[in-house]
């Protein structure tokens, strides 16, 4: 027997592979959080537009990661635009990272695609939004 956890609307979004999902924003989260935090702090006018991209990347994988803990409906369908806007971050600064590379004298979350963190930052949204765009059931 399973007990579910569920939002303000009763259907959950993290159970089974979701809870993966979770768990992979929330580290993603911390890590550039912590990333970006100690960069802007220390370093900012070294690459004020890398480093105000990190932040903004952290703030988005905050923000997917609360909706997709809130759970309901609602908060399904905000983490579905969520990561939709956050693949195309990733698409455009990693596009941009490759394409003008001294725009950027140090990389970002999101730079090449999201090579120095293993491609996740290009795969998390993809399967966040396939996860996301089942319907719970």
């Amino acid at each position: 027997m399973t007990t579910e956890v569920s939002g303000p609307t009763g259907s959950r979004l993290v159970k089974g592979p979701g809870l993966l999902l979770v768990w992979l924003y929330g580290v993603m989260s911390v890590g550039a959080v912590s990333r970006s935090a100690y960069q802007i702090a220390t370093e900012f006018d070294r690459a004020p537009l890398a480093y105000t991209l990190s932040g903004l990347a952290a703030v988005v994988y905050a923000f997917i990661t609360y909706t997709l803990v809130r759970g309901g409906e609602r908060a399904r369908r905000v983490a579905l635009v969520c990561c939709a806007a956050e693949l195309a971050g990733v698409l455009v600064v990693g596009t941009l990272t490759l394409a003008a590379p001294s725009a950027f004298p140090d990389s970002t979350v999101w730079s090449d695609y999201g090579m120095g963190y293993l491609f996740i930052p290009v795969l998390l949204p993809v399967t966040g939004m396939l996860w996301l765009r089942r319907r719970p059931g």
